[in-house]
């Protein structure tokens, strides 16, 4: 066996001497197994347990030689074994001896000694789970004995249990919140029995404390707080986490951390010539748990080499919570908080062939498939999306073979001569033949179904393939699944395509739904900031430094990838269509061609086809809340554009539609061309037909819940994008204060005309729908328009509400006159309203730091709306993008008093939240405020 090989099954069950197997000095032994859940810090450090040897395991194997301990001896403990008597082992109501645990939430009782400075080699398996049985020959899965343990002082300085390095072997899941969700499934596997590559973790605590030690815990945190607050705004994040990272190299380890991770590090090697190779991954809290993957968020080095770069690479796992794509995504995902981050030191193994495994279909949501996708050499490829990896779906739970892709692999890494990672290009029959033979899939696929039998649900399997034995570098639970039977395809849904354009390119579907937008190729992330909202991202492929952007696409597509690539999960987590593996999309695509996106089927069509549906569209499994939605007395709305997914949105906690833009469903309905073009042809009817069919789709997933269509407000540089467009718009040196909104209706009321027609086409089957008019900028100018409204079909229709879009300051005067001439609610554009406000061009690169939507003159301008709105007796509502990135902003409107919020979808979750929290305080707050409310002593 090398060093690093994990033993097999046998080799567990029995307690043989295996790799993970560590080697404990005579004289150290373990836990009593009792419970200290509540015990201090102090009284709960344990000295690590004596290695036993199984019995009968001297008439099997000649005795290896002991390795070298990286733990310290306990200070004033000499190495004597204590009486049996003086730790009695903990035993069940019965008597009998509790059983070793090896499922999640179970644990052994093993303790650790602790090491001068406050670092040790690994603190005590949490209490709670299990006691191990004690007993001669009686050890754990990991092969640790389960003997009773001392407590013992350690000195110099503090104890710091939660700090101490620990063996994967003793880590369970149920060590999460100390270890990561990384390092706690792994441990967990190898207690179970898997196969892992032998290592040690290195905790969340240590990084805690050697950022103490050097005194700049406090300085990370608070800018990791501005960090997060300004998520919207990448230069200032860019520049925060800059000085967060500096911060972190400055603290570096500690000698004292430093030295004990090198003593663990050799004793990886066993009695195998020369230095170990090791991976080295973050591990953060949170990561690889059932709300929110992290996948590719967090940094991993392979084939690191010396205790100097190993040390260099632990801080780089550290910079890497603190990077801009860590905070875009914590902030996406409504996670707040310090980071912590655990990071995991393992054998490097140089794998032929690795790969993912999900045991459920990422993309179609069904559990009665695995699906197993393979590359040549490390599996970063895959992960990354660098190749297009071989794709086999097998059925379950009974593997049988489905259906094969073969990918287009161009290169693999592996190890290099000196150790480290090269690149080397594949020659053509290499790089089109196939990565597994059925039988070594289908092992994989079986494999990865074991694992999730072992955690009761659906996982995502990491594996690497080393001379036809395979290792689990990675599993953790799927976080995207749609809901149980959803239909995926138009057959199965009952969908029919209508108006579907040419297909351009296809590939593989890789987050399902559909989605209509302008296609933006872009190659770099640093080029994220040309794609506008709605937008489909087109590049070779994605990473996570991407996030940020992502947030914004309407859709992705990449020319590589698998469907299992960080990026195709976290478009999955995102709600956001994916296609992967196109192969041709960055030069196929054209740049600004109107396209369609099918997640689903993995299609790109040209045009904007919608979908006409007699099912449900399937949504997010981790979109549904898993306890019931708190009642909050401010209303939350949703933003949509797409019809494709009002399905989808509509079964969130949502109380309606805040904002339903018009632009994506009208240049849809006119087929990219310009409307007054259209109006010109004589085809006015079949645009009011193809609108009204669109819009009454969102009208009818969300009745009787309301919907404010907001009309169209393209600038005029959009409307010459389109086709005939040169020949009826001006150029203009600012369109984003030009001839817009409802000074654009007063000039050309034929085109304002068929938008009404079909608002009154709507209104007959959908009376939710109402309207909401842009961009409003005097008193005559409103009252101009509304005058076109009543004279229109739409007019006479009872019910309708009129709503406008408070976005330019004049409001704050005009106010009163606009509710007197009929305005029913005001939605505040909190976008183009701080634009105004502050005199900044939100398209101008060079003045993005001066756009602030937190600014106090924004946030006076904003208050001052909602309390004059509340004193004239019509709602308020925002509809901008600050309630889905700043921190803080909810809380701040609910306190301002106004009547609703209206977020992005993927914001739902944490918005409701937040507004729960915002009115609870008030409460609460209202509450110590009470006169002869009486004080506690």
């Amino acid at each position: 066996m090398r060093p690093g090989d994990p033993p097999d099954e046998a080799e567990y069950r029995q307690g043989d001497r295996g790799e993970h197997a560590v080697e404990h000095p005579e004289g150290q032994h373990g836990g009593d197994g009792e419970r200290h859940d509540r015990a201090p810090v102090a009284a709960r450090a344990r000295r690590p347990p004596e290695r036993r040897a199984a019995p009968g395991a001297a008439d099997r194997a000649p005795r290896a030689a002991p390795r070298r301990r990286w733990w310290p001896r306990a200070r004033g403990v000499p190495g004597r074994r204590p009486a049996p008597s003086q730790h009695p082992a903990r035993r069940t109501a019965a008597g009998r001896p509790a059983t070793v645990g090896r499922r999640a939430g179970e644990t052994t009782s093993h303790g650790a000694a602790t090491c001068p400075g406050g670092f040790g080699t690994f603190g005590p398996v949490r209490a709670g789970r299990r006691a191990a049985a004690t007993g001669p020959g009686h050890r754990d899965r990991g092969g640790m004995a389960a003997e009773p343990a001392r407590q013992t002082p350690c000195a110099p300085g503090p104890v710091v249990d939660d700090a101490c390095l620990r063996p994967l072997a003793l880590v369970r899941a149920a060590d999460a919140a100390q270890v990561g969700g990384k390092a706690a499934n792994l441990g967990e596997l190898i207690g179970a029995g898997f196969a892992v590559p032998d290592g040690f973790v290195v905790p969340a605590a240590a990084y805690l404390a050697a950022m103490d030690e050097a005194g700049v815990r406090t300085d990370i945190a608070a800018l990791y707080e501005d960090a997060l607050r300004h998520a919207g705004r990448p230069d200032e994040v860019d520049a925060l986490c800059a000085r967060m990272a500096e911060l972190i190299r400055t603290g570096g380890l500690g000698a004292a951390l430093e030295g004990r991770v090198a003593t663990a590090r050799a004793a990886l090697a066993g009695d195998g010539p020369g230095p170990v190779t090791v991976a080295v991954r973050s591990s953060a809290v949170g990561e690889d748990g059932e709300r929110a993957s992290f996948a590719g968020v967090h940094e991993s080095f392979t084939n690191v080499r010396g205790d100097a770069e190993l040390s260099a690479r632990i801080i780089g796992c550290w910079e890497s919570a603190v990077a801009p794509r860590a905070v875009a995504y914590r902030a996406e995902r409504g996670l707040s908080g310090e980071p912590a981050v655990a990071v995991v030191v393992q054998v490097m193994v140089s794998a032929q062939r690795s790969g993912v495994a999900f045991t459920a279909d990422p993309t179609s949501g069904r559990r009665d498939r695995v699906v197993v996708e393979a590359v040549l050499g490390q599996g970063e490829t895959v992960v990354s999306g660098a190749v297009e990896p071989d794709t086999y779906v097998f059925s379950a739970p009974d593997p049988h073979l489905v259906s094969l892709r073969v990918g287009h692999q161009t290169h693999e890494v592996v190890r290099g001569r000196d150790g480290h990672d090269v690149t080397r290009v594949l020659d053509r029959e290499r790089s089109s033949g196939r990565v597994l033979d059925d039988a070594e899939a289908e092992a994989v696929a079986r494999l990865a179904l074991r694992v999730q039998e072992h955690y009761g649900r659906p996982q995502d399997v990491e594996w690497a393939m080393v001379e036809d034995r395979i290792q689990l570098v990675q599993t953790r639970p799927i976080t995207t699944l749609p809901d149980r039977g959803a239909a995926t395809t138009p057959d199965a849904a009952g969908e029919r395509d209508t108006g579907r354009g040419v297909l351009l390119v296809s590939g593989l579907a890789a987050a399902p739904g559909r989605a209509s937008g302008r296609v933006r190729l872009l190659r770099e992330p640093r080029d994220g900031s040309r794609l506008l909202d709605g937008d489909v991202l087109v590049a070779p492929r994605t990473d996570p430094d991407w996030l940020p952007t992502l947030r914004r696409a309407a859709a992705v597509v990449t020319d590589q990838g698998g469907v299992t690539c960080h990026a195709a999960i976290v478009a999955r987590e995102l709600g956001i269509p994916c296609v992967v593996g196109t192969r041709s999309a960055t030069a196929d695509l054209p740049e600004g061609e109107l396209v369609a996106v099918d997640g689903t089927t993995g299609e790109v069509h040209r045009g904007a086809a919608f979908v006409v549906s007699d099912a449900p569209a399937p949504h997010r499994h981790d979109a549904a809340p898993s306890v019931p939605s708190p009642r909050t007395g401010t209303e939350l709305h949703v933003n949509l554009a797409l019809p494709d997914s009002a399905e989808r949105v509509a079964a969130l906690d949502v109380d309606g539609v805040g904002l339903l833009r018009a632009e994506v469903v009208l240049t849809s309905a006119l087929g990219g061309r310009h409307p007054r073009a259209v109006l010109a042809a004589g085809e006015a009817d079949g645009f009011v037909t193809a609108m009204a069919a669109a819009v009454g789709r969102i009208g009818a997933a969300f009745a009787p819940r309301p919907v404010l269509y907001r009309t169209t407000d393209l600038r005029s540089n959009e409307f010459r994008g389109l086709t005939g467009g040169d020949r009826f718009e001006p150029v203009e040196r600012n369109p984003m204060i030009g001839y817009r909104g409802a000074y654009r209706y007063l000039h050309e009321p034929e085109v304002f005309g068929m938008e009404l027609r079909m608002l009154a086409e709507v209104r007959d089957r959908l009376p939710n729908v109402h309207l909401m008019i842009p961009f409003v900028r005097t008193r005559w100018e409103l009252a101009a328009v509304l005058e076109l409204v009543d004279a229109s079909p739409l007019g006479g229709r009872r019910g309708l509400q009129r709503w406008l879009t408070a976005e330019v300051p004049s409001v704050l005067h005009w106010l009163p006159e606009y509710v007197g001439l009929g305005i029913d609610g005001v939605s505040i554009g909190s976008n183009d309203l701080t634009q105004l406000v502050l005199g900044v061009d939100r398209d101008a690169e060079r003045l993005a730091e001066l756009y602030d939507e937190s600014d106090p003159a924004v946030l006076d301008a904003i208050s001052t709306i909602i309390e004059r709105a509340t004193l004239l007796g019509v709602p308020t509502s925002l509809c901008g993008q600050a309630p889905s990135r700043i921190p803080g902003f909810v809380e701040f409107l609910v306190r301002a008093g106004i009547t609703a919020v209206s977020v992005n979808p993927d914001a739902v979750g944490s918005a409701r939240a937040a507004i729960d929290a915002a009115e609870r305080r008030l409460l609460l707050d209202a509450a110590r405020r009470a006169p002869g409310r009486r004080r506690t002593r």
